[in-house]
């Protein structure tokens, strides 16, 4: 099963070394993972997706809290939460074909953000889901070629805000 993990760590050098040097020791896999700062300048917050049983999840945030450079791990799998993705799709132009890659941009709500006459670079965002339906329907034209961000993810709401006061206490 996929399990999204917010981790906060300290904005240290090698604090993301040290976080994909456990996944890689301990054999757990990772299908995205994005970090950034953070309200707080020196926390970044990570974003892992990673899939396991409950049995290797509870493995991996018992490993991920044991890094020194980490503040705090949690599964955001269960919870209210957002996730989000940016994606960046170059397809090829055929003729003819300019008004159909228009409208699926428009279905996905993405933005036309490059174009010559040889192809069409598109800006999507959103669920994972809807980027791959995105990167799937746009393949009968040629995908030339696919930039994924990783999954960013945050709780929803008054959830957020504990984990802000919750951090300014520690």
């Amino acid at each position: 099963m996929k399990h999204t993990i917010s981790v906060l760590v300290e904005n240290h050098f090698g604090a993301f070394d040290r976080v994909a040097t456990m996944f890689s020791g301990k054999g757990f896999n990772i299908k995205s993972i994005s970090i950034g700062e953070t309200e707080i300048n020196e926390v970044s917050r990570m974003t892992i997706v990673t899939e396991g049983d409950d049995q290797i999840i509870d493995q991996v945030v018992k490993q991920l809290n044991r890094l020194i450079d980490t503040i705090k791990v949690v599964d955001l799998t269960g919870s209210n939460h957002i996730e989000r993705e940016l994606a960046l799709i170059t397809v090829g132009l055929q003729k003819g074909g300019m008004d159909e890659i228009k409208n699926i941009c428009d279905i996905f709500r993405g933005k036309i953000v490059d174009i010559n006459n040889k192809t069409m670079m598109l800006e999507i965002t959103g669920p994972p889901d809807k980027i791959d339906a995105a990167v799937n329907v746009l393949s009968p034209f040629g995908i030339k070629e696919v930039a994924r961000s990783g999954t960013v993810a945050l709780k929803r709401g008054e959830q957020a805000k504990f984990q802000k006061k919750e951090l300014s206490t520690n």
